[in-house]
């Protein structure tokens, strides 16, 4: 029987010839695989400067990392079947095709979001720089990666959102076009001129600074409401998010002080509120009933009219009481 001294010392010895049997194998392998990494780079600029002429720095950045890990991938594989001759190329690439689809289960949400960062890139809905509203958050698009879409919103937080949302959801480009509209609301009292308070509006927008003359503004009588007439104003400024800001103070600084020296009235709301005895013995009987009309505003003193309503109230109550 074998001495186990000698058959160690034989399996040592045919994995030290098996080693210096393979170096010249792994020499070529090394060459080899550092002309791979060499054309990779190249690749990996090439295809960068080529896509940024187009001034589409993101598409570069990924479609040159895909070069890379293309050619690395590639040469891995060759490295492979110069230090196991055995290894048949067809073998290799049937055992990457079977493992690639492994691969694609376990890291599909990687792989969804890499095509999607794709194909925005390459339609471009938005690009680097313009302001976007994505369900609910909305600020300046920083970076388009091959895993995520970098926003930063205008109160200075980044919002990482995977680019399968982006693609796949309802996307508002707030900078798609060079200006944009904004519209508010004014009530002016039933007792004043429709048409002079359309004037007087109109004037008021004419030299904002940050208001666009082409389109000009809009005073529009949009609906009779019921302590006022609503006339909706309309103005263009320039999409970029600070200036829609700015042009909108300017508006409604400009309305209240036009409007107030026109001696237009800026009504409050009002209600009619209606005091009645809530007792079996009063329903039905109007007289027993008082309204009063109150401003909504919830102020102290509501009214003569309100103040003399209340006593009734409170001794419609007492009798009711009494009576019951």
């Amino acid at each position: 029987m074998p001495n186990p001294a000698d058959l160690s010392a034989i399996k040592t010895d045919s994995i030290v010839a098996g080693f210096f049997w393979l170096l010249p194998n792994l020499a070529i392998a090394a060459v080899v695989m550092a002309g791979f990494l060499g054309a990779a780079w190249v690749a990996r600029r090439t295809v960068r400067s080529i896509v940024r002429r187009n001034d589409r720095e993101d598409l570069g950045q990924l479609m040159g990392g895909f070069a890379w890990w293309g050619l690395v991938g590639l040469g891995l594989l060759v490295v492979a079947t110069i230090i196991f001759p055995s290894i048949k190329p067809s073998d290799a690439l049937a055992t990457l095709g079977i493992g690639s689809v492994a691969i694609g289960f376990a890291f599909k949400d990687i792989l969804q979001n890499w095509f999607a960062g794709f194909l925005i890139l390459v339609r471009q809905p938005f690009r680097r720089g313009d302001q976007i509203v994505v369900e609910k958050y909305e600020g300046t698009v920083e970076h388009i990666e091959a895993r995520a879409t970098l926003i930063k919103t205008y109160d200075g937080r980044r919002v990482v959102i995977p680019n399968s949302d982006v693609y796949t959801r309802s996307v508002i480009v707030n900078t798609a076009y060079p200006t944009r509209r904004s519209e508010i609301d004014l009530g002016i009292g039933y007792g004043d001129d429709l048409q002079n308070a359309r004037e007087v509006i109109l004037a008021a927008l004419t030299d904002l600074p940050h208001v666009e003359k082409s389109p000009a503004p809009e005073a529009i009588p949009w609906s009779i409401d019921e302590s006022s007439v609503t006339i909706r104003v309309r103005w263009w400024s320039k999409s970029i998010r600070n200036q829609v800001v700015a042009a909108r103070g300017d508006v409604v600084g400009a309305l209240k002080n036009a409007l107030t020296e026109a001696g237009i009235d800026l009504p409050f709301p009002t209600r009619t509120i209606l005091f009645h005895d809530q007792t079996e013995g009063a329903d039905g009987d109007r007289s027993r009933h008082r309204e009063a009309a109150t401003p909504s505003s919830g102020e102290s003193d509501p009214g003569e009219t309100a103040h003399e309503n209340r006593a009734p109230f409170r001794s419609a109550r007492a009798t009711g009481a009494a009576a019951s």
